[in-house]
C-alpha cells in the first residue's frame, strides 16, 4: 500500500501550484484544503464507469483538487477502487504526492463485492453473519452497523480498496439512521465505542481524523429521533482521548435546496442557552465542515432563478453558480460535487477561476422573516 498521508506542508505546497485559484483553498485543521471536493456516489457497476472515475480522478487532482471523498459501500467498492488506481497512477508519473492529498472513506453500511450478487440473503449470511461480523442485535434497517469489529473491517477493507496505508478522513457514515431504532442511551453507548475505535486506528496510523458523514443528524430539530448534538460528540470523543482527541471533521447535505446548514438554529454549544447553526457550532468547537450534494445529485445544474446568477457572478452555469454558493458559504471548508466525467470536471474547475462570492452578494439569496 501507498505509505504516507496528507501534511501540512505538502497540501501548502500543493495550494502554492494553483495561484490561479483564488480562495479555492482553506485551512481545514492544519491542512490546506481545496473549496471544490470530488464525491464519488452515483453511477453504474460497471467497467465504463470505473474507467470514468479514474480519469476523472486524475483530471481534478491536476486542476486543483485535493480532496477526494468515498466510501466503501458507494457502487459497492468499485469508487474507492477507480480512486486508488488513479491515485498511484498520479504519484507513480510524480504528477502528485499522497502528502499532497487528503482521502476520504466511510464505513457503516453493508456493502457487497463489485456487483450485485445473484442471491443477496445468502452473501450477507456467508461474508457477514457466518465470520462473526455481524451479530443479533447490531443490524439496523438492515442495511447498518457500525460495530467496532464491523467498522474495523470495512476500513481495512476501504484501504486495501484505495490502496493507501492512511486514510486522511473516516467517517461513521450516517449513524444518526440508528438513533430511532435503539434508543438515544444504546445510541450514545454505541457512538462512544466507535470512537473509541477510531482513536485506535488514529493511534495506528490508519487513519488521520474521524468524524461523522451524515444526511439528517444535523439538519433537523433537536427533539427528532434522529437528531445529533455536535457539542455531545465533541464532548464523547473528548471523554475518550481527551482535549487532544481526532473527531474533526462532519460531513451534510448543503446547497441551494437545503440550506439548513446555514438557516437552522438547532445545536447548542457549551451549555449557551443561545441556539446556533450547525456551521456556526463547528466554527466554535473547531470542527470542519465538509457538504455534501452540492448539486443535489445534479437537480441544481439548470433553470435557477436569475437571483442566483446575480449573486453568484461571473459564471456562466447554474452548475458553477450551485457551487459558488456553497464554497461561499461562511464555514464551509468543501463543497463536494460529484465527478465522473471529463466534461463536468471541467466546468466544476472553471468555478475556482472566481473568487468565493462576497458576503454581501450571498445574502442576496436570503431574506429575512
Amino acid at each position: 500500500m501507498i505509505k504516507g498521508k496528507a501534511t501540512p506542508a505538502a497540501t501548502a505546497s500543493y495550494a502554492g501550484r494553483f495561484m490561479g485559484l483564488p480562495g479555492n483553498f482553506r485551512k481545514m485543521g492544519e491542512l490546506a484544503a481545496s473549496s471544490l471536493g470530488m464525491g464519488t456516489y452515483l453511477g453504474e457497476m460497471d467497467r465504463e464507469t470505473d474507467e470514468m472515475y479514474r480519469k476523472a480522478a486524475k483530471l481534478a487532482i491536476g486542476g486543483g483538487v485535493n480532496v477526494i471523498d468515498s466510501a466503501v459501500n458507494y457502487r459497492f467498492q468499485r469508487s474507492e477502487r477507480s480512486i486508488g488506481a488513479a491515485i498511484k497512477e498520479l504519484i507513480d508519473a510524480g504528477s502528485v504526492k499522497r502528502e499532497e492529498l487528503i482521502v476520504a472513506s466511510k464505513g457503516g453500511y453493508i456493502t457487497f463485492d463489485g456487483e450485485m450478487p445473484a442471491n443477496p440473503r445468502e452473501y450477507f449470511e456467508r461474508a457477514f453473519v457466518q465470520t462473526g461480523l455481524i451479530g443479533p442485535g447490531d443490524l439496523v434497517d438492515n442495511s447498518h452497523c457500525m460495530t467496532p469489529r464491523y467498522l474495523a473491517a470495512m476500513l481495512e477493507q476501504s484501504r486495501a480498496n484505495l490502496a493507501l496505508e492512511t486514510i486522511d478522513v473516516y467517517f461513521l457514515h450516517n449513524p444518526e439512521s440508528q438513533a430511532a431504532a435503539v434508543g438515544r442511551t444504546e445510541f450514545m453507548r454505541r457512538m462512544g465505542l466507535a470512537f473509541e475505535l477510531l482513536e485506535g486506528k488514529v493511534r495506528e496510523g490508519a487513519i488521520g481524523v474521524y468524524g461523522t458523514a451524515t444526511w439528517n443528524g444535523y439538519r433537523v430539530r433537536p427533539n427528532s429521533t434522529d437528531y445529533l448534538s455536535l457539542q455531545e460528540l465533541v464532548d464523547l470523543a473528548a471523554s475518550i482521548a481527551g482535549p487532544n482527541h481526532h473527531f474533526k471533521v462532519i460531513q451534510l447535505p448543503y446547497s441551494l435546496a437545503m440550506p439548513e446548514a446555514f438557516t437552522l438554529q438547532n445545536q447548542s454549544v457549551r451549555g449557551e442557552q443561545q441556539m446556533l447553526s450547525v456551521l456556526e457550532a463547528a466554527r466554535a468547537l473547531r470542527v470542519a465542515v465538509w457538504a455534501s450534494a452540492s448539486l443535489l445529485q445534479g437537480r441544481l445544474t439548470a433553470r435557477l432563478p436569475t437571483v442566483v446568477a446575480d449573486a453568484m457572478e461571473g459564471l456562466r452555469t447554474d452548475a458553477q453558480r450551485s457551487i459558488q454558493f456553497v464554497r461561499s458559504t461562511p464555514g464551509v471548508n468543501v463543497a463536494l460535487v460529484g465527478m465522473k466525467s471529463a466534461a463536468h470536471v471541467a466546468e466544476n474547475l472553471e468555478t475556482l477561476k472566481r473568487p468565493p462570492a462576497p458576503f454581501e452578494s450571498f445574502m442576496k439569496l436570503f431574506t429575512k422573516a
